[in-house]
């Protein structure tokens, strides 16, 4: 079979995570896998070298003019993918976007996977999010909960293929890299995935303060934070809000692809506080790392991480909770969380995958 798997950055995000997670065990599988995707801020290739055995197709997206909006940019984005992709669309069995940007680049013709659904006010990104919404012919979700939103909202049914993680990569990492980041950062709480309103950053904020009144030595550490939107203003006010706090989190930013495992690994808890989420890939890695987890008390959490996971649903409670984490070794919890890390593979997404491109004859 002849797949094509759209995305819309070369940057680690959890979607374009997922994306090179897929291609590569389809093409395991034997599957003929492409992965095409903009390349922004010159990039000519992935955050993390992909597998040889999938072809990659990176079109060039140069920067827009300084004064271009968010959704001037998502625009031209859907423009420039659509215009490279438009000559090779019909030599694929399949096409499969991973995102709006890319569902909307191909005008519908395609699988979608929804990996969570946002709600734009701005009237472009609003009426893209509902193109990419109704207009592909078959739909994929990462969990129930979101599947079950698309139902309510859209009155369409998707299949359910919850993500793979990359277990041993996260469960085996090197004693030296993870005492590295120890004698560096000391004991951390760590979340991945940047400061955003999305990720919940500012409830985490005011749970740390909370957390080191109590654990003084306990550093909050923030990874990631790689994003298409312009979160300048939130920005400033949680780094106005960590001042008059009193805290100073360790802002890494976006990480080298081989030092996130160790770094992962080495932390005393992950904090996950996302306000909304599809199915929480970097919380699953942490798991599989055997780090406690606290959570978010949502939903699609509960669904997904269940008795594997503590869950919070305001900043006393996430700061309680990081408390428990931190104070109890919980072996059957955190037994729990590696097994249930253990058990999302990429091979059976890709399965899956497989049998349900078929099933569309």
């Amino acid at each position: 079979m002849k797949i094509a798997l759209l995305s819309y950055s070369t940057k680690p995000r959890g979607g374009v995570v997922h994306t090179l997670a897929l291609a590569e065990a389809l093409a395991a599988l034997g599957e003929d896998v492409t992965v095409w995707s903009l390349g922004r801020g010159g990039d000519a290739g992935f955050f993390r070298p992909v597998g040889p055995a999938v072809r990659v197709r990176i079109v060039p997206f140069p920067d827009g003019p300084p004064q271009e909006t968010v959704g001037e940019r998502i625009l031209r984005s859907i423009t420039v993918l659509r215009e490279a992709f438009e000559p090779f669309g019909a030599a694929y069995d399949v096409v499969h976007a991973q995102d709006c940007i890319s569902a909307n680049a191909v005008n519908g013709g395609c699988v979608r996977t929804v990996h969570h659904i946002d709600h734009f006010t701005t009237p472009e990104l609003a009426a893209c999010h509902e193109r990419a919404i109704a207009e592909p012919y078959a739909h994929l979700c990462v969990s129930r909960s979101v599947a079950d939103e698309l139902t309510a909202g859209w009155g369409i049914k998707a299949e359910v293929i919850p993500n793979g993680v990359a277990y041993e990569r996260f469960a085996r990492t090197d004693p030296e890299a993870r005492g590295a980041w120890r004698s560096r950062l000391g004991p951390y709480v760590l979340t991945v995935g940047g400061i955003e309103p999305r990720k919940g950053s500012l409830d985490l904020l005011e749970a740390y303060a909370l957390l080191r009144a109590r654990r003084p030595e306990v550093r909050l550490v923030i990874a990631g934070g790689e994003t298409l939107f312009d979160y300048r203003d939130y920005r400033t006010r949680w780094e106005e809000r960590a001042a008059e706090l009193g805290v100073e989190p360790v802002v890494l930013g976006p990480m080298p692809d081989d030092e996130l495992p160790a770094l992962v690994a080495a932390a005393d808890a992950f904090a996950f506080p996302s306000l909304k989420e599809g199915f929480g890939l970097a919380a699953m890695e942490a798991l599989a790392a055997g780090v406690p987890l606290v959570v978010r008390d949502l939903p699609v959490l509960r669904e997904v991480f269940g008795p594997a996971a503590r869950f919070a649903a305001t900043p006393e409670d996430l700061a309680g909770q990081l408390g428990q984490a931190l104070a109890q070794h919980d072996p059957a919890l955190r037994t729990a969380g590696r097994e249930l890390a253990a058990r999302h593979t990429w091979d059976t997404a890709a399965r899956r995958h497989l049998d349900f491109y078929r099933s569309l004859g």
